[in-house]
């Protein structure tokens, strides 16, 4: 299920990536708190680092796009604009090919912080229920 622009924005972009496993995962914690047990988590990184990949091969298309040479179709003003305004189209695609970059993964980072507290956590509760 998409809700909202942003949810929108990222079907635009990731297309039904986020769809494909046919399920929301975590949910039900107190005070704006968000659970869910060390397998969703598991399965949520994996999903995350897929789009990183995704998100590399593209940095790695638009990098050779920057070095290809942006010959003006013309001499006249109109068509050095043309090449002008295309070798800033790509510096721009490429920041934000950058910023998407980092911010999977900064987001892949906190999942496996949370997944390795999470694991923890665990560990210590059932010590809790050994007799």
């Amino acid at each position: 299920m998409i809700i909202g622009e942003a949810g929108q924005a990222a079907q635009a972009l990731w297309g039904d990536v986020l769809a494909t496993s046919g399920r929301v995962y975590g949910g039900g914690g107190k005070g704006g708190q968000f659970k869910m047990d060390p397998d969703e988590l598991s399965s949520v990184i994996s999903q995350w680092e897929d789009v990183l990949d995704k998100i590399v091969e593209d940095g790695n298309k638009i990098q050779s796009l920057v070095y290809a040479p942006k010959l003006a179709p013309g001499e006249d003003a109109v068509s050095g604009s043309y090449a002008s305004t295309t070798s800033d189209s790509i510096a721009a695609l490429q920041r934000q090919n950058d910023s998407m970059r980092k911010y999977a993964q900064e987001y892949i980072k906190k999942l496996k912080a949370a997944q390795t507290k999470t694991v923890a956590t665990d560990q210590d509760m059932s010590g809790t229920f050994k007799a």
